[in-house]
């Protein structure tokens, strides 16, 4: 009996001639990127260091294109955007120690957002290894423990037999659900001796699927079938897994009105008679996500920003899809089903029966009422205007990139997206710089729209630097600058809370001058004028600054008069 698994393929003739004598000249490296080539990788981002050279010289004996950013944290957050657009394994090359350091915060924001990285650093030379103080630049005595509490796995090589099988076991495991950032390292040594190990000239990656259990997908599908008041909560496990068009059935199928979260921007459409939108940081929301009998949440968590910050007390039965195991039941009792979203929602349109609820749209309809009153009490018209500025400007097809700024909070809630994976932001691990070099990487991934970054002046400062990568690359990215004068969101925070703010302002540049500096074009806009000036930037070739100077107030999430 012969099973498919135990066949191996012969090489030809011409092949076992290639692999008996390979080119000359070759070394560690250019197993590397002929094995990124061979798994599909197309794009690599990075920074050079000194342990990595080897790997950087290999690139010009490769087809791979290299888009280098200047800092590295940089660099992961463009290619932590590059996954999110492509769905594919980015690959991010980085040297040894304060290198491989540097792109933690990018790192943690792909492991938050499930968003797949390939990081390949570079290690001290083999002899340095152990654990030991050697006096090697850049030396760490264990560099992999610094990323395993941040990324999905870690794979270490020691030798040039083992490049090809550790990045292909990494890739496969960067794009396993739930997707995520990993990390190979490769010594100095490895990377630079020549090689006589034959040219990699294929991969044999393949993601492993992960399917609900099927008793577990049949109690969801009975608990949802006789449920009076479904509901369901959206996130950002909705997106990676393409499965929007399943969720809208099943929502259809139900009649169950649907709420997405920060990440799940765009997994369900804005203005659907179901759709609750993006207000889940509002107690009217809450209110009515409490009172639903049968809560399904499928790719969240229900972190701090998907529960209105821990408010949320659900009263009914949670049915919980999750990719991500630690994220089952961490913060809800649920019937947890350990699934890949669209696999999961797949199994539930098999068995749950169609339900008639007429009522339910209309349920919507106040909800959503409820939040524009609450809203429009508050005296945020600059705010909602600029909003929708944005929006205008920006066209239907084109991605937006958020920083954690003032108007990014705004946007998670009140934000059309337009469409799946078409917003994302840096709400999965909350750190400053992301939104400029993401939206770098995704133009990148695509040039043929333009593409939007969004920050605040603060922000801004983290990744100012790649206004050179941007002139240097052409990239088609627009970015809009809020400067208010310091870090808005924290201003208000410290105000609110202790009745003054402190280490908040911020001595700034001329953004427009810096970036013409650069070579990038640069406006400075009003209010009033925004969606004008927004729509020109985006609509021009090339890299463009768009400074809009405003004070942004934040709204508030509760029911007025309410403490909580």
């Amino acid at each position: 009996m012969t099973h498919d698994h135990d066949l191996v393929l012969r090489p030809t003739p011409a092949q076992t001639e290639a692999a008996l004598n390979p080119p000359p000249g070759r070394n560690g490296g250019d197993l590397v990127v002929e094995t990124l080539a061979g798994l599909g990788a197309t794009t690599v981002f990075g920074l050079p260091g000194q342990h990595a050279l080897g790997m950087f010289d290999a690139l010009r004996r490769s087809d791979l294109r290299y888009i280098g950013l200047r800092v590295e944290n940089n660099a992961g957050f463009a290619a932590d955007a590059y996954g999110r657009i492509t769905g594919e394994a980015a690959p991010l090359l980085l040297s040894t120690g304060p290198g491989a350091l540097t792109s933690l915060a990018a790192l943690q924001e792909a492991a938050a957002a499930s968003a797949p990285v390939l990081a390949i650093s570079s290690q001290v030379p083999t002899a340095g290894l152990g654990g030991g103080r050697h006096g090697y630049l850049h030396e760490l005595p264990d560099q992999a423990a610094s990323f395993r509490g941040v990324v999905k796995s870690v794979h270490t090589v020691r030798t040039q037999s083992q490049i090809p099988s550790a990045i292909e076991a990494a890739w496969t495991s960067a794009l396993s659900a739930p997707h995520g950032p990993v990390w190979v390292e490769i010594p100095q040594d490895v990377l630079l001796a020549e090689t006589a190990i034959p040219v990699v000239t294929g991969g044999d990656a393949f993601p492993e699927e992960l399917p609900p259990r099927p008793e577990l997908t049949a109690v969801a599908a009975d608990l949802l079938s006789k449920a009076a008041r479904p509901a369901i909560i959206a996130g950002g496990g909705v997106v990676r897994a393409d499965a929007s068009g399943k969720l809208k059935q099943l929502a259809e199928r139900l009649q169950a009105p649907v709420v997405t979260t920060p990440g799940g921007k765009g997994a369900f459409p804005w203005k659907h008679p179901l759709s609750l939108q993006s207000w889940i940081e509002d107690r009217h929301t809450t209110d009515f996500l409490e009172d639903a009998d049968v809560l399904l949440v499928v790719g969240s968590g229900l972190g701090e920003l998907s529960s209105n910050y821990h408010t949320f007390k659900p009263r009914g039965r949670v049915v919980q899809i999750e990719a991500d195991l630690g994220k089952l039941e961490s913060n809800h009792p649920a019937l947890g089903i350990h699934a890949d979203a669209r696999l999961a929602l797949q199994a539930l349109l098999e068995t749950v029966p169609e339900r008639q609820d007429p009522a339910a749209p209309e349920r919507v309809r106040e909800v959503l009422a409820k939040v524009a009153d609450r809203i429009a009490a508050q005296e945020l018209t600059l705010e909602q205007d600029v909003l929708a500025s944005v929006r205008g400007a920006l066209p239907a097809d084109s991605p937006s990139f958020w920083d954690m700024t003032i108007l990014a909070y705004w946007a998670w809630s009140a934000f059309d997206a337009k469409g799946p994976n078409h917003m994302h932001s840096a709400q999965g691990a909350g750190g400053l710089g992301y939104a400029f070099p993401a939206a770098l990487g995704a133009a990148a991934a695509d040039p043929t729209r333009p593409v939007l970054a969004v920050s605040g002046d603060g922000g801004a400062l983290y990744s100012i630097a790649e206004l050179a990568t941007a002139r240097q690359y052409d990239l088609n990215v627009t970015w809009l600058i809020v400067d208010d004068g310091g870090y808005g969101i924290l201003r208000e925070y410290m105000a609110d809370a202790f009745g003054e703010a402190t280490a908040t302002e911020l001595t700034r540049p001329d953004y427009v001058a810096l970036a013409e500096s650069f070579g990038v074009p640069g406006v400075r806009t009003t209010p009033e004028n925004l969606e004008q000036d927004l729509a020109k930037a985006l609509a021009a070739p090339g890299p463009s600054v768009v400074l809009l100077p405003a004070v942004l107030r934040m709204f508030a999430p509760t029911h007025l008069g309410r403490s909580d």
